[in-house]
């Protein structure tokens, strides 16, 4: 068993970015690059990733971050910024690479490492589809790292990591059981300005778990149960295999 690290530049915007974190995966041995709306990419980026063209010019490039993420069994977004209030659960909780590190050591699949726009990070509407956050501690006098930096800061500190026996759920079976608790919390009139934030929750919850694709199974049978008990079971025309499945077609 082992882990594969996919690196996911959303919308960067310089070339010379893009070129050293090429050069930064090579470092440390990683080479599946995806690339969501990238600027272009010439001599800068050629020039840039030195010894790591081959990373650069085998990097995908995709016009969704839902195309990016496919096949990925965790999604780990970074951020240089943390909600300055334990009740804003959109940056929360944070770990540090090390901390990552630890969590996962136990586990196999692979794990999708996505870093935001060099100007603005990731919009609030993408955070939420995160399971994980992760940031590099730095001086408070200037937190913000530059791109490259910050990618190779993270592989550093994930570089040894082996992977255990204990395989990540599927990430397509993670978004059935997403699909679920939001259906059951629209069944049991959760109050709406609270429905968000609790899901919210929930995802991280269970991102940062790890769960196993038994562990899902079993999540979403006591779901199904539940919602059967309540009076509640699901059209089979409409169940959440085929709404995903639906959702999944754009991208085949």
């Amino acid at each position: 068993m082992s882990f594969e690290i996919r690196i996911i530049l959303v919308e960067p915007m310089y070339q010379g970015n893009v070129g050293s974190v090429a050069r930064a995966m090579k470092n440390f041995g990683c080479t599946d690059l995806v690339l969501v709306n990238p600027c272009k990419l010439e001599g800068e980026a050629r020039a840039m990733s030195s010894h790591a063209r081959d990373v650069l010019e085998g990097a995908r490039v995709t016009s969704t971050l839902d195309e990016a993420v496919k096949g990925a069994n965790l999604l780990i977004g970074t951020t240089g910024v943390g909600s300055l209030k334990t009740g804003e659960h959109i940056r929360l909780p944070l770990y540090t690479p090390k901390e990552l590190k630890e969590k996962l050591k136990t586990y196999s699949g692979t794990i999708a490492i996505l870093f935001g726009r060099e100007d603005s990070g990731f919009r609030n509407d993408e955070l939420k589809k995160f399971d994980m956050l992760i940031t590099v501690p730095t001086s408070e006098i200037y937190p913000i790292m530059n791109l490259s930096h910050t990618v190779a800061v993270v592989l550093y500190e994930l570089s040894e990591l082996e992977g255990g026996n204990n395989p990540l759920a599927d990430g397509f079976d993670l978004q059935l059981l997403y699909r679920h608790l939001e259906e059951l919390l629209e069944e049991i009139d959760y109050p709406p300005h609270k429905k968000d934030k609790t899901f919210l929750m929930l995802r991280r919850i269970f991102g940062r778990a790890g769960l196993t694709p038994r562990e899902v199974q079993t999540l979403r049978g006591i779901i199904k149960k539940t919602e059967r008990k309540m009076g509640y079971a699901l059209k089979e025309s409409e169940s959440q295999e085929t709404q995903v499945l639906r959702d999944m077609e754009k991208f085949i």
